[in-house]
């Protein structure tokens, strides 16, 4: 079972970057499409960005312009730049493989810890 590991968060002012890192074990990372999900508190958990296994990127509305997904295959890694940051993307910070004929991306590996993002002055 491949397992995930997220890192990179922090507590950030407002405009500020912060760089997540998603690290997966096991060596067929790269066949998987790659999804960086957050979940706030009182809230579900949503899709922010998402790379198939071929690079295509795609961003949630709310991020567009400010968050960038990529990923290194060869390090079986995926990656969440965020700039511009903004108090209401304070979440917990999730990345999960998915299948990309699902379109409500629904991860279908086991969940990391995840990696708290807080945006605060």
């Amino acid at each position: 079972q491949v397992q995930l590991v997220e890192s990179g968060g922090g507590l950030v002012q407002p405009g500020g970057s912060l760089r997540l890192s998603c690290a997966a074990s096991g060596s067929i990372f790269s066949i998987y499409a790659m999804g960086w999900y957050r979940q706030a508190p009182g809230k579900q958990r949503e899709l922010v960005a998402a790379i198939t296994s071929g690079g295509t990127t795609n961003t949630a509305d709310s991020v567009k312009g400010r968050f960038t997904i990529s990923r290194d295959n060869a390090k079986n890694t995926a990656y969440l730049r965020m700039n511009s940051l903004k108090p209401e993307d304070t979440a917990a910070y999730y990345c999960n493989a998915f299948r990309p004929e699902d379109s409500h991306y629904r991860g279908i590996l086991a969940w990391g810890q995840g990696t708290q993002v807080t945006v605060s002055s």
